[in-house]
């Protein structure tokens, strides 16, 4: 039952990850959350930000801002960016993960997914059938709510080292 909460991978930051191994594996379209995964909750692109969708776009990629926050919050965030988004996309639902990939020409066999939540970027990921990055939080100041998410995450993420030790035979 926990498993549907499973991300495909779990890594340190957006920023450890090996896009170019991803597109040479064939995937051409990147789906990303924004506060706490590409920067600290409420603020604008920065420097690492702006360097990693350059090189991004010069590896290939079509990518895709999904964002449960508002559109002047988004907006202000892509700036400098300048690539899809979606604003207000009520994660977990499907609807919004595959509108990403229509924008962006992809399917969801060819796109990825990286956000910081289990509950709302990871899940609506997996339901929609794209492959999933979960992210550590870039910074421990969050909303109340999502406060209290992360101690339900933390059960589900202790369950699947379990579930990875298993399957290494450990």
């Amino acid at each position: 039952m926990l498993e549907q909460f499973y991300p495909d991978e779990y890594l340190d930051s957006t920023y450890d990850i090996d896009f170019k191994k991803f597109y040479e594996k064939g995937y051409r379209g990147i789906i990303f959350d924004i506060d706490n995964t590409l920067v600290p909750h409420g603020a604008p692109a920065d420097r690492r930000a702006e360097e990693l969708f350059q090189r991004l776009k010069e590896l290939g990629y079509s990518c895709c801002l999904l964002s449960n926050n508002q559109r002047p919050r988004v907006e202000r965030f892509n700036e400098k960016i300048q690539v899809y988004f979606i604003e207000n996309a009520h994660k977990p639902s499907r609807k919004n993960y595959r509108k990403a990939c229509g924008l962006m020409g992809t399917g969801t066999d060819n796109t990825l997914f990286v956000g910081d939540q289990l509950f709302t970027d990871v899940w609506g990921a997996k339901r929609s059938g794209i492959y999933s990055i979960l992210v550590k939080p870039i910074h421990p100041k969050e909303e109340i709510q999502i406060v209290l998410k992360r101690y339900l995450e933390r059960i589900v993420l202790y369950f699947y080292r379990k579930s990875l030790q298993r399957e290494k035979g450990l």
